[in-house]
């Protein structure tokens, strides 16, 4: 694989690729707790928020290829966009994400278990639900806690975007306190 790099790959290009230029980088976009819990030997962990405030500040001063990962795809795809605006020349997008790459049985470096954001979504956006029709019995204004969440789900799934996933990423559960932001940024060039 040379030249012009599709904007995704599959598990098996990305493979070859890595195999066949050693120097591409593999930067795992994911928040640094689901990250932890596991990632592709070799990947680096550059989190999209810390993406999106400080794009600007990177320089694309190599050719190197760039193979972007996170749970699916959705917020490797985010970072792509980011990075091609930076100027950085060769960035793919890994299908599937991480859950595509232990399908194939790629290999997976595993850590302290922590929940994948997907699956903290579900339980904030299912606890918020039941709050609000539980407690809507004694406050029934609170049912509205429930449709507003509803509607927040449902814009989700039209714009492929997530809110609470923003929003949940910066809780400390999953952060962690060595973000150094110029070397995870020395990650990409």
């Amino acid at each position: 694989m040379t030249g012009t790099l599709e904007s995704t790959v599959d598990v098996a290009d990305a493979r070859e690729l890595v195999r066949s230029a050693p120097r591409t980088r593999l930067i795992d976009v994911r928040t640094p707790g689901e990250f932890a819990a596991a990632h592709i030997p070799g990947s680096r962990n550059v989190p999209l928020d810390v993406l999106r405030a400080h794009h600007t500040e990177l320089t694309a001063d190599h050719s190197d290829p760039v193979v972007l990962v996170c749970g699916s795809g959705v917020r490797a795809e985010e970072a792509r966009g980011l990075l091609a605006a930076a100027g950085l020349p060769k960035l793919t997008v890994l299908e599937g994400g991480i859950g595509a790459w232990e399908q194939q049985g790629a290999p997976v470096s595993r850590g302290r278990g922590k929940w994948a954001m997907e699956r903290q979504v579900r339980l904030a956006a299912g606890s918020l639900v039941l709050a609000g029709v539980v407690g809507s019995v004694a406050a029934p204004k609170l049912k509205w806690l429930a449709g507003f969440i509803g509607a927040g789900l449902t814009y989700s799934a039209l714009s492929n975007t997530c809110g609470m996933a923003r929003v949940l990423s910066l809780l400390p559960y999953n952060r962690t306190p060595e973000q150094d932001v110029p070397s995870l940024l020395a990650a990409l060039t």
